[in-house]
């Protein structure tokens, strides 16, 4: 059976709002009781994508607050906490509970709460003789939020400045990695499954994976563990693969323009929780959801843009012909004489019109909705020349270089200082070897347009550190690396691994290609290094090539640390889909980031090392 992240995280909140009773088929309690919901600005954020304000009506829920806002009591009705466990939610609910704000407190952690934490509240409460008003703590393992079905972001923000920040210490690193590792707990536990896990060698992925291997071999040895259904050692047939990368792997999916729908989408419009606002066509503002309830969002989104264009087109043509048909048959026949059996007919029809009705306007409202979209987009795309950034960047990504006229062309023609400073970053990525006369040239098309250079100097710094590591002979390389390491944090471990490989002749992206290989299992020069970790063996054999942990595998979890996007997840879900059998990958990262959120953490990182201009970032996205 598919993994679908989207409808296992939905039962658990079902199950949550219904006060952890078990839920009939139709999805409710059996026994139905009115409820407030109480909620933290990042268990908010979770709820958001995957429970609508008519779901709650339908569990119960009456009433939702903010857990910071003041609140007055509503007695005789239980209150449902949803919120991370940390220090200033614990001392609100030890506040409400004193208060008597509600009846009963049904308290849902979004992970695991720890015990000092759990003993403040035991206190906090006995001390305000309100104990007897917290009626269940729950851990609910669900501190991750699920976009679409095989979708999701853990929300940790700046988490790819944290890893590469020179001066971040040891114990800065171990913390960020454990929020990480604590993350991707919540996701298996969710969907109950013990993955074996692949990584590169060294820096946060592996890390990362050697902390969760950990960490699930010691959940593994409790009674009463999450994924105890899973049964015992069961084949790699029915078990995912979990693949996890550091944004270095590949830098340049994190800062290119993309030209297909649902990529374009969320970098120049922001798409956020699966909502975005627009200008609308009579002024003002238009806020709209694109999610799994909106097919024409669920079928285009892999498209290019024109071909969305062309679909929309055909969608808004078929549905007039759809209601020239329903007009024609409840026109009647003009100039007939009226009889018994015409009336019949008639009403017929007429019925059939008035049920088709629904669907029809809201098939007109979805597209109004993308037309609007699209419309914005293209205004876009003819002011700023994003369709020259994108085919520019890929002819540079394969062929491993630009001509020098054609490179400042681009720089000094149309875009937001932005676009031209993600161009400049692809060629410093993509070029084999840096023309020093050519990067100055960049450089000083950049300063011309205003632009902060920071984010352009840190990628060449780092670019330059990894070729001068390539041609160095073994010796004076561990030099390097010890200095580098000292100096660029995590970073060092990448812009380069195969710039050779970036991307192959049909514009795969490197994450896509490695995933493919890990998931068919076979022998492979790119990925025979990949460690292997298998929570479920013992321990000395962990790390081994046994071949049941080598698949093939049907399903994978594929994990990007610092920083995902959509152009990968459209990638990934295109090689799920094209694989015969059909595969299913889920895809998930830290936080889901645009191309200019990115290049603002690289921006950040260049002025930290004291590298790039000092004009203003912020100017940097006009």
């Amino acid at each position: 059976m598919a993994l679908n992240l989207r409808q296992k995280q939905t039962e658990c909140i079902i199950r949550m709002l219904n006060l952890n009773q078990p839920v009939n088929p139709t999805g409710t309690a059996n026994e139905e009781v009115y409820k407030i919901l109480i909620y933290d600005k990042f268990c908010q954020n979770i709820l958001s994508p995957v429970i609508h304000v008519k779901d709650l009506r339908k569990h119960g829920v009456t009433l939702y607050f903010l857990i910071d806002k003041d609140r007055k009591p509503v007695h005789d009705v239980p209150a449902v906490y949803f919120v991370q466990p940390n220090h200033s939610n614990i001392q609100r609910i030890v506040v409400d509970a004193s208060r008597s704000l509600y009846d009963s407190f049904h308290l849902n952690f979004s992970s695991s709460i720890p015990r000092l934490l759990l003993e403040d509240l035991a206190s906090g409460t006995l001390n305000s003789d309100s104990i007897h008003r917290i009626s269940k703590v729950h851990d609910q393992y669900l501190e991750f939020v699920t976009l679409e079905d095989n979708l999701f972001s853990l929300s940790q923000k700046s988490t790819y400045v944290q890893l590469n920040d020179p001066s971040a210490g040891d114990k800065e690193i171990e913390d960020i990695i454990e929020r990480v590792v604590s993350g991707l707990f919540c996701v298996l536990s969710t969907l109950a499954v013990v993955p074996i896990i692949r990584c590169p060698h060294g820096g946060s992925a592996e890390m990362v994976a050697s902390a969760l291997d950990q960490k699930l071999r010691d959940h593994l040895l409790s009674k009463n563990n999450l994924f105890s259904e899973g049964g015992g050692f069961v084949s790699s047939f029915h078990r995912p693969i979990l693949c996890i990368f550091d944004r270095n792997f590949e830098l340049s999916a994190g800062i290119q323009h993309d030209f297909r729908y649902r990529p374009l989408v969320h970098d120049i419009l922001g798409l956020k929780l699966n909502r975005l606002s627009v200008p609308g066509e009579k002024g003002g503002m238009k806020s709209y959801e694109l999610d799994s309830l909106d097919p024409f969002w669920m079928a285009n989104g892999s498209l290019e843009f024109p071909e969305v264009a062309v679909e929309i087109e055909t969608q808004l043509n078929k549905y007039k012909k759809d209601v020239d048909e329903v007009n024609r048959r409840t026109g009647g026949t003009a100039g007939a004489e009226f009889d018994g059996t015409d009336l019949i007919g008639n009403t017929k029809h007429l019925m059939n019109a008035v049920n088709s009705l629904p669907e029809l306007t809201e098939r007109k409202q979805v597209i109004d909705k993308h037309t609007n979209i699209a419309t914005v987009l293209l205004g876009e795309i003819k002011e700023r020349s994003l369709d020259t950034y994108v085919k520019k960047e890929n002819d540079m990504m394969l062929r491993g270089g630009i001509d020098r006229n054609e490179l400042l062309g681009v720089l000094k023609g149309k875009g937001t200082k932005i676009d031209k400073l993600r161009f400049a970053i692809m060629y410093i990525i993509s070029s084999e070897t840096i023309n020093p006369s050519e990067a100055e040239a960049v450089e000083a098309a950049l300063r011309e347009s205003e632009v902060d250079t920071s984010a352009f100097q840190y990628v060449k710094k780092i670019k330059s550190l990894n070729v001068s590591l390539a041609s160095a002979n073994s010796a004076s390389r561990n030099n390097i690396v010890d200095w580098a390491e000292k100096l660029y944090g995590q970073s060092i471990s990448a812009v380069t691994a195969g710039v050779k490989n970036l991307l192959s002749s049909d514009r795969q992206l490197a994450l896509t290609r490695t995933v493919e290989a890990l998931m068919e299992g076979k022998p492979n020069p790119e990925i025979d290094s990949y460690l292997v970790f298998d929570p479920r063996a013992p321990k000395s054999s962990s790390g081994t090539s046994s071949s049941h942990l080598k698949g093939p595998f049907n399903e994978a979890i594929v994990f990007m640390i610092g920083g995902g996007n959509y152009v990968e997840y459209s990638s990934l879900q295109d090689l799920a889909h094209h694989q015969q059998p059909v595969k299913h990958v889920i895809y998930g990262t830290t936080e889901i980031l645009t191309g200019i959120e990115f290049v603002e953490q690289l921006t950040l990182l260049g002025q930290k090392m004291g590298l790039g201009s000092s004009v203003a970032t912020s100017s940097a996205t006009h």
